[in-house]
Order: C-alpha cells, then sequence, then structure tokens
C-alpha cells in the first residue's frame, strides 16, 4: 500500500511525510505508566491514541516494533531528584514489598487497557529488568564527558552538554529562562549547575531498591531508564518516540541529552505528544477532586458522573477528540458519543443484511474509502475519520431503506473497508449485546410473537411490544425483509 502518511513532529513542530529509517520497518517507542496507583485517564487517552497509531502504521503493511516500557524503579516523587521514590512510599504506606506494588498496578493497567481493546506492544521491558543497560550508558557518557561523580551519585551536565548540543530543541524554550525557573542550588546540593539531573542514585540506608554500580549501591535515575531501554530494543536512532505532552519538557529533553551524549546522534527522527484531559473546562488533577479513574467512569461511580459508559463507548469518546487536542470529559459529551458509537454499531450490523442491486451503484464507495484512508494519513486525523463514517452510516441506511442502490462489488468493497476502519484501525468493539449470549434467539422469539399479534390485527399488542422493548433501549426497525432490532 501507498504510504501518504504525515505526521507532526513536536522535533520541528509542524508536519513531515512520514519517511521511517528503514523501507518497511518501523521502530516505536512510548513512555509506559510508573506502576505506584491505578492508572490514571490522561495515561490511558495517550495508550488509546497511540495504539490507533500502531494499528494504521500495521495497516499500511509497515512491520512495527512497538516498545513501551514499565517504570517500576527510581522515579522521585519531583522531577528534579527530590522527594522519596514513589514506589517505596507507597510499600511504606500500604506495609507491602516495592515489588508487590509494582505487580500489583502492573496488573491493574494491563486489565484496564484490555477493556479498551488495545492491542499489547511488542516489547513491554521494565526498568528493574535493565539496570546493566542503564549502567553501562552512564558510564559512556562520563566517558564522553557528560557527567560527573558525586560521593556515589552520578549527575548529568548540561552546562558542558549545551557547548556541544541544543538542551531545548524539543520545546524551543530559551535556556535562560529555564535556569530563572529553577531553584538556586543550596550549600549543601552536590549538583554543579541548577539544570543538573541524576542519572544514577546513590541508596539511603533505607531504600529497598537498590543495585550494584561502579559508583555505588543505588538506583537509576528515571530519564536514563527510557534511554537505556529504547536503545537496547530499537537501536541508536529509531523513528517514533512518544508520550504525554507533560514529558516533553522535562523527561524527553533529558532523553535527547542522554542519548546524544552517549551516542552522538538524537534517538528518534519523529517526536509524538498527546494532549491534556479537562473537566467541564478545568484540567483533570487528584488535587482539584475532578479527577476520575477508569473504573469510576465504567460504573458511573464518582460524584461528577451521572452514570456509568461501557469502555468502547468510552475509547469511541477518545477518538472523537484529535490526539493533540484537548479533550474535555462531561456528562454531555460522554451521552453523545455513547449514542454516536451505539448508532455507528448499529450500521455497521446492517452491512450484513444489505442485498446488492444489478446494475450501477447510486453510493460512491471508491470515494468514500479514499476520504477514510486521507483522514488517518493527516497525522492520524481520528474525529475526521469518525465524521468520514457517519457518512458510510448514511450510505448504509439509504440502501437499507431501498433509497440507493449498490452492486455486488462495491458492496464487497463497502464491507471490507468498514471492517478495516471500524475494527481493524479505531479498534472498536460491539460491546452491546455483551450481557447476553442468548440475545439473538430471545429476540427472535419477541419479534415472531409480535408478528403474530400484527397478523391477527391485535396491533395494541404489537405496539405494546415495541414501546416496552423502547423503554429498555432496544429499538425494532419494520423492512419489506422482515423486522430488525438493535440497541439504542
Amino acid at each position: 500500500m501507498e504510504n501518504n502518511l504525515h505526521l507532526y513532529n513536536t522535533l520541528t513542530r509542524k508536519k513531515e511525510k512520514f519517511q521511517p529509517l528503514h523501507p518497511s520497518l518501523v521502530g516505536m517507542y512510548v513512555c509506559g505508566p510508573t506502576v505506584y496507583s491505578d492508572v490514571h485517564l490522561g495515561n490511558c487517552r495517550t495508550f488509546v491514541s497511540f495504539d490507533l497509531i500502531f494499528r494504521y502504521l500495521k495497516h499500511l503493511g509497515f512491520k512495527v516494533r512497538y516498545v513501551r516500557n514499565i517504570t517500576d524503579a527510581g522515579h522521585l516523587e519531583g522531577d528534579n531528584d527530590e522527594g522519596d521514590d514513589k514506589f517505596a512510599k507507597k510499600a511504606k504506606l500500604e506495609q507491602l514489598e516495592p515489588m508487590e506494588i509494582v505487580q500489583k498496578y502492573t496488573l491493574g493497567f494491563h486489565d484496564v487497557l484490555r477493556l479498551f481493546n488495545t492491542l499489547p506492544p511488542s516489547i513491554e521491558p521494565t526498568a528493574t529488568g535493565h539496570i546493566s543497560e542503564q549502567i553501562e550508558m552512564v558510564q559512556k557518557i562520563i566517558a564522553n564527558g557528560y557527567a560527573y561523580e558525586v560521593d556515589g551519585t552520578v549527575y548529568f551536565d548540561v552546562e558542558k552538554y549545551v557547548k556541544d548540543y541544543d538542551y531545548t530543541i524539543l520545546t524551543n524554550r530559551k535556556l535562560e529562562d529555564m535556569l530563572n525557573n529553577t531553584r538556586e542550588l543550596g550549600g549543601q546540593d552536590e549538583k554543579h549547575g541548577r539544570l543538573d539531573f541524576a542519572l544514577w542514585i546513590k541508596a539511603k540506608p533505607e531504600h529497598i531498591m537498590r543495585w550494584p554500580s561502579p559508583w555505588s549501591v543505588g538506583f537509576p535515575g528515571w530519564h536514563i531508564e527510557c534511554s537505556a531501554m529504547s536503545r537496547k530494543y530499537l537501536g541508536d536512532q529509531f523513528d517514533i518516540h512518544g508520550g504525554g505532552m507533560d514529558l516533553a519538557a522535562t523527561h524527553h529533553t533529558n532523553e535527547i541529552a542522554q542519548s546524544e551524549a552517549c551516542n552522538h546522534t538524537a534517538p528518534a527522527k519523529y517526536w509524538m505528544h498527546t494532549n491534556m484531559l479537562t473537566v467541564n473546562g478545568a484540567r483533570m488533577s487528584k488535587s482539584s477532586g475532578n479527577g476520575f479513574l477508569p473504573h469510576q467512569l465504567f460504573t458511573g461511580d464518582h460524584p461528577l458522573l451521572e452514570r456509568g459508559y461501557s469502555p468502547m463507548a468510552v475509547r469511541f469518546f477518545m477518538l472523537q477528540a484529535h490526539y493533540r487536542s484537548t479533550l474535555d470529559f462531561s456528562n454531555e459529551a460522554l451521552d453523545a458519543a455513547d449514542k454516536g458509537f451505539k448508532r455507528l454499531m448499529t450500521a455497521v450490523n446492517l452491512l450484513d443484511k444489505l442485498k446488492p442491486s444489478k446494475g450501477k451503484s447510486a453510493v460512491d464507495v471508491a470515494d468514500l474509502r479514499a476520504k477514510c484512508y486521507a483522514a488517518m494519513d493527516d497525522d492520524f486525523n481520528s474525529p475526521i475519520l469518525i465524521a468520514e463514517l457517519f457518512e458510510v452510516v448514511r450510505s448504509i441506511n439509504s440502501i437499507y431503506d431501498g433509497k440507493a442502490t449498490i452492486s455486488t462489488a462495491d458492496l464487497e468493497e463497502l464491507r471490507a473497508f468498514v471492517q478495516h476502519f471500524v475494527f481493524d484501525i479505531l479498534g472498536l468493539q460491539d460491546d452491546q449485546l455483551s450481557s447476553n449470549d442468548n440475545v439473538d434467539e430471545i429476540m427472535a422469539i419477541v419479534i415472531k410473537l409480535r408478528d403474530g399479534a400484527k397478523q391477527n390485527k391485535d396491533f395494541a399488542t404489537s405496539d405494546r411490544i415495541r414501546e416496552e422493548l423502547n423503554a429498555i433501549g432496544i429499538q425494532l426497525k419494520d423492512s419489506k425483509d422482515g423486522t430488525l432490532w438493535n440497541k439504542i
């Protein structure tokens, strides 16, 4: 399949034609979760977005190695090497071993992503499983003159680095502004410069997660983990590095610096970032009290939610916003997405019931298909794709109602490309009927009883069956070929 894909590159701040380093292969690294608590919706939005990207790249025929890490050590409470280790702090609170915390929340993370129907990555490395690679990388950075040790802790020397490279290339910030926004070094601070960050941290006596190194018994800094794991599985340079936009300023900036200091080359050709979540226009956060977890969204068990929504309705809701746009949660927006999702699934279920007509089609299937590809080729524009799919829905309904015709060949093409875009690329599943495996048989009996009532001219019973089904969310649709039903 011809590659017409263009994507927005944070590094260059413009859309570029996607040209991988190797013609048929794509290497993609996405920063995964820090598994010390339940995965939050911001993370889920990022991973659903990159699932869409992964799926489309595969659909285009690329062989994709998708690496998404698990951070299970070394992430301190502050990005500037401050505070406690997040895992150690949570372990103390719950009176568990840190790796019990890791296991608990890694399993929870996987469970949530399965509900969202995301494909697993090709490789899911853990930070604790790659300590030797991180130590090796730190050694090389020291040997190249861009890091220094102080009493068992190793720091990256930003002042030395900026003499040879552009430290702010990803965010285009001014170095002076960064320095002004960073606190002055106190007399007890070991760092040479305000922007220096830890590559290896000497463990305090009470620190549980610790490993031997040439400098001390300690643990890696947060940033070095991703640099070492992406390098191991994708090489010194690869195609796409992704994550939430909140990672660009510190984590991804430092990843680029570490990789260049070690390998003398930038790690990724294209940098992609997802935007943040808001709730009723305000930024979602735990401190504001407006943050809810995925399971709360599914059950509706939160003061801000009027009801629960299925995981597929939420996935559909997320994909209705472009990955680089803010996604605003509100009951009204979720309700609209839920209705839209059900409308799409109802039309998809009609596809197998459509009958071709002799002669020329009244529906331009090739044009509908081309517009769907154009949407995805334009920086994975899922909201435009969904809008185009609703044009397809209108055509499906017109054909079913006998208001439009379609040839046998066009009907086969329509079924094929709708399957690709709705299920293979958007990653949606028809979850409306999952609660009752016998629902088709039950509805067949109900429809037969209603047909009998109509034949006996008992229209009161026929109408009552329709109205009571409608009251519980099941819609009947009469046609010349019989009665069909769908969830509403």
